[in-house]
């Protein structure tokens, strides 16, 4: 059975890709489900106490529940711009919390509160300066859609406004250690603002393993369809 050199290569050219898109779906489900692993044994661990026998590791610690004890540099606050809730727009409130004991300090989310009807006008942000201990959940920082140049840099002033959070170029604008990750301070607890600490949301493992079986499918029709027209044409030829 001979095929002619167009279809041949159309189909040595597709089929590569329709495999690697099931190839790819298939991974993609296996990382979905270690995600799904990860936030389910977040929720069923116990307590971690910062800074005892923790790793500075956002991705490893992720929604893990900790509690910590220090004080708040109120003198050193950041607002973390272009944050929507409910459909307002406004800052989340990033404060630094010095560990008793530690040269470190970790940025606690405190919550959102809305823009000033004069962007210009700065909102006031108490908090206890006292030392106190605190719970909440480890999180990556807040992200925006599109980053700019130069969106990590925050304002000379205080609070000082920034766009991204980069902990290395926050720590050098405090002058002390940062962890790598923020605390969203927990609902109940005084001296935050609105909070509505969500988990991420993800395709589930299973409709990823749906899609790669939709790729293997077209694959082998389309294989289907490369040699039922090679006999066809074969057919053809044998009765001319």
């Amino acid at each position: 059975m001979k095929f002619k050199i167009i279809p041949t290569l159309v189909y040595l050219c597709l089929l590569p890709v329709l495999l690697a898109l099931g190839l790819w779906q298939l991974d993609r489900s296996e990382q979905k489900q270690a995600l799904l692993n990860l936030q389910e044994q977040a929720v069923a661990t116990e307590i971690l106490h910062l800074p005892a026998v923790i790793e500075n590791d956002a991705e490893a610690l992720r929604y893990r529940q900790v509690d910590v004890t220090g004080r708040y540099d109120v003198a050193h606050q950041f607002l973390i711009d272009n944050q929507i809730s409910g459909g307002k727009a406004g800052y989340f409130v990033l404060t630094p919390l010095i560990l008793t004991g530690d040269a470190r300090a970790v940025l606690v989310n405190r919550g959102w509160i809305p823009l000033n009807q004069d962007r210009s006008v700065l909102p006031d942000l108490p908090v206890n300066q006292a030392q106190t201990t605190i719970t909440g959940r480890i999180n990556d920082f807040p992200s925006v859609g599109i980053k700019l140049a130069g969106a990590e840099i925050p304002t000379a002033s205080w609070p000082s406004v920034v766009q991204v959070v980069d902990s290395d170029v926050l720590a050098k604008k405090l002058g002390y250690s940062l962890f790598q990750f923020q605390l969203e301070l927990s609902k109940e607890l005084p001296d935050g603002y609105k909070r509505e600490w969500h988990t991420t949301t993800i395709m589930p493992p299973e409709q990823h393993t749906a899609y790669a079986i939709q790729w293997f499918a077209l694959a082998l029709t389309l294989t289907i369809l490369f040699i039922w027209y090679g006999f066809k044409n074969n057919n053809a030829k044998s009765e001319d």
